[in-house]
């Protein structure tokens, strides 16, 4: 368990660090962010299909594809919904200074996902396993932390409170990863579910946040593909 905790600990740190070095460098900070972003595209979506969802139809019997198909809609859907439930909210409190509060939220409901995703894989038992696609994680919340805190400073926060989001939506990753492996240790059976499904979260953040913030440049692409490789020379070596 100690184990588990130190890493959430290291994935939610990595948001820290981030927006730290994000207080620090300020805009410059935002410059070749795109390009990162890219590489940890690269680095989420492998942890997510090699670490996450093959395991998920692997381990799930004859007809474990289709379960797996389930979870890994589940989890992108549930993340649609909380993100459309926030978006209704803060168009339902505008002009009552409540849209930074609204980006903490939207900011928070991705990172937990993450953490759950982590925590899940501890729970399969393959520490090394887990302990890459935790590896995974942090190096894309560290830019991800980066970019965080200017939209915080620009709502209106100050640039002590932003840091304090900031860390807050930090804590809420170590708390995803903690939640992930408890659930698992209670209820192994849904294993291969709960795999599809982080994966299907972790595959939504991709696509609907991180892509959207990258670079389209050919460089930006090679990256990508540098960070899926990357990530798959690892998986195999410590498999």
């Amino acid at each position: 368990m100690y184990i588990v905790i130190l890493t959430g600990l290291l994935v939610g740190g990595a948001t820290v660090l981030g927006a730290t070095l994000g207080l620090i460098f300020k805009n410059k900070s935002l410059q070749g962010s795109d390009l990162i972003m890219s590489f940890c595209m690269g680095v989420m979506l492998c942890a997510a299909v090699v670490g996450l969802i093959v395991p998920s139809y692997e381990d799930s019997g004859k007809y474990g594809i289709i379960l797996t198909v389930v979870g890994v809609f589940t989890g992108a859907i549930f993340l649609d919904l909380l993100e459309k439930l926030i978006s209704r909210l803060d168009s339902s409190l505008k002009g009552e200074g409540s849209s930074p509060f609204m980006l903490v939220i939207a900011i928070a409901l991705h990172n937990f996902p993450e953490g759950l995703a982590a925590g899940i894989c501890f729970g399969t038992g393959n520490i090394s396993h887990a302990m890459l696609i935790a590896g995974g994680i942090a190096i894309q919340n560290i830019p991800e932390g980066m970019v965080t805190v200017q939209p915080m400073i620009q709502g209106g926060f100050s640039k002590k409170r932003a840091f304090f989001y900031a860390t807050l939506t930090g804590v809420i990753e170590v708390i995803g990863t903690i939640v992930g492996y408890l659930l698992l240790s209670v209820a192994s059976v849904i294993l291969p579910f709960m795999l599809a499904f982080a994966g299907g979260t972790m595959l939504y953040v991709i696509d609907h946040d991180m892509e959207r913030k990258s670079d389209n440049s050919k460089n930006a692409t090679y990256l990508y593909l540098l960070g899926f490789a990357i990530m798959l020379i690892c998986d195999v070596i410590f498999k």
